[in-house]
């Protein structure tokens, strides 16, 4: 991107309103309560021809520097720092308040390009904010209206004119030709068509390609001190309050050579307890990232683990499909910590069935501990999870399964499993052939995945089985049916 550009304001003007008209899509919650935005979040902004990176910030509220307010303000600050040029929203609605004015004086002393946004000008009556915003000092305001577009051909001038032109539209280098290899993947369930012709063969796994990760967990368990500490930086807000994230934050950095984009997600409580609105969205924005991500970490307090709730989430990601990781922090406040590390690894293995061999690491988002290990465990669940098995594996081991195990006999006839493929990775998914699908008891499949596990090395990621009745050739054809 060519510049970026920080947008700031007091709470409720429409700063987030204005960055998701931007970016083009819904990507900062907005609500009429005020203060909804903590974080700086960044997104790759569109405005006719511009290109260039946008960065939403919290409101300025005037308090100490250890309050929650003070902390935010602080995130805003480091975001006009980072930019090149500041986008001041002032609400034309309601005009100028003292706050206004003194944030006005702020951004002077910077002595960087401002941008004076007059917001929410198609309302009755804007016209006095309006010219009030004159007296600010920053040139003449630009009048638009961030939820119903208007106004934008105004902004993207004003925006040209102060950056400067060359700025603005830097010269392009070439590009080179990029082949991308789309897959189709059926959402639902398994079917014929995504059988790989060329199955044989077992890909190796990239370890170049970006990854994306997303923490999740229950309130105050330390998703965003442990990012922070990734990074090695204070770039997302925490504190001791519990529900300071509310937006899910992506992140980017070089983990040994691969490039890792880390969400940091608000903290889920149980389902009955979300009454607010403003929670209700700070949930689905993070089941978004979950769904997003390739690799979930699941962070758990060592202090007060498998509570309920912990184990809902863990639930929900692998019924997501995604690669699932857990990490107990603040293990620096644990005193006996050998007898605790046993006492979790035995309830892992016996609340956790359906994740059996799940990696778990003990952490310390504090002081930094066991984080080269969490982020090697990442690694390590992600290579699993994109593992491909070749048919001919995997039916010299169904055999031996059968040989082992025979299906059980329904109503007198024998179940017979005649074939197996992997049809997809991602997690893995597998498809078998076999006599009368609807007849084989779930207590077998349970059986054969517990075996795929342990035979082909798959712990710890959501595994997949579907059957499939073996067709006769000589019946005429009809719509195959999948279990």
């Amino acid at each position: 991107m060519s510049f970026t550009v920080a947008i700031v304001g007091r709470p409720n003007v429409g700063k987030s309103t204005l960055f998701n008209r931007l970016v083009g899509k819904k990507l900062a919650l907005v609500d009429d309560t005020p203060g909804v935005t903590r974080d700086r979040r960044p997104g790759e902004a569109r405005l006719m021809d511009l290109r260039f990176t946008i960065i939403d910030t919290a409101g300025l509220e005037q308090s100490a520097p250890d309050t929650l307010q003070g902390r935010m303000w602080a995130q805003t600050e480091a975001a006009l720092d980072e930019a090149d040029l500041t986008l001041f929203v002032v609400d034309a609605k309601n005009g100028l308040t003292p706050a206004d004015k003194t944030l006005g004086e702020m951004l002077r002393r910077r002595n960087k390009p401002v941008v004076l946004v007059a917001n929410k000008s198609e309302a009755r009556g804007s016209d006095g904010g309006f010219y009030d915003a004159f007296t600010l000092g920053l040139g003449e305001p630009c009048p638009i209206s961030a939820e119903h577009g208007q106004g934008m051909i105004d902004l993207r001038d004003a925006i040209v004119e102060a950056i400067g032109e060359d700025k603005a539209f830097p010269p392009k280098a070439d590009e080179p030709e990029v082949n991308v290899d789309i897959r189709r993947a059926d959402k639902n369930g398994i079917g014929e068509d995504d059988i790989d012709e060329d199955d044989e063969e077992e890909p190796t796994y990239d370890d170049t390609k970006p990854l994306r990760v997303a923490i999740v967990g229950r309130p105050n368990a330390g998703k965003s001190t442990l990012i922070n500490r990734f990074l090695g930086e204070d770039r997302l807000l925490t504190g001791p309050e519990a529900g300071i994230t509310r937006d899910s934050i992506s992140v980017e950095w070089d983990w040994r050579g691969r490039i890792i984009k880390m969400f940091d997600t608000a903290g889920m409580r149980r389902k009955a307890r979300v009454q607010e609105k403003l929670e209700k969205l700070s949930v689905a924005d993070a089941l978004r990232a979950i769904r997003f991500a390739e690799t979930v970490v699941i962070v758990f307090d060592a202090t007060i683990p498998f509570e309920k709730q912990d184990l809902q989430i863990v639930d929900l990601v692998l019924r997501e499909g995604r690669a699932a990781v857990l990490a107990f922090n603040k293990w620096d406040l644990i005193a006996d910590q050998q007898a605790l590390l046993a006492e979790l690894r035995e309830k892992t293995d016996r609340l956790l069935p359906q994740a059996r061999g799940i990696r778990a690491v003990p952490i310390s988002g504090q002081t930094g501990r066991g984080l080269d290990k969490l982020m090697q465990s990442i690694i390590d669940t992600d290579r699993t999870w994109n593992r491909r098995i070749s048919t001919a594996k995997l039916n010299r081991w169904l055999e031996s399964q059968q040989v082992q195990h025979p299906p059980p006999a329904v109503s007198g006839r024998r179940l017979k499993l005649k074939y197996m493929t992997q049809v997809k990775a991602r997690p893995p998914g597998f498809m078998i052939s076999c006599t009368r699908p609807d007849a084989l008891p779930e207590s077998y499949i349970r059986f054969l995945t517990n075996g795929l596990r342990s035979d082909f090395d798959l712990p710890g990621v959501p595994i997949r089985i579907s059957l499939k009745a073996s067709v006769n050739p000589f019946e005429p054809k009809k719509k195959r049916k999948i279990y």
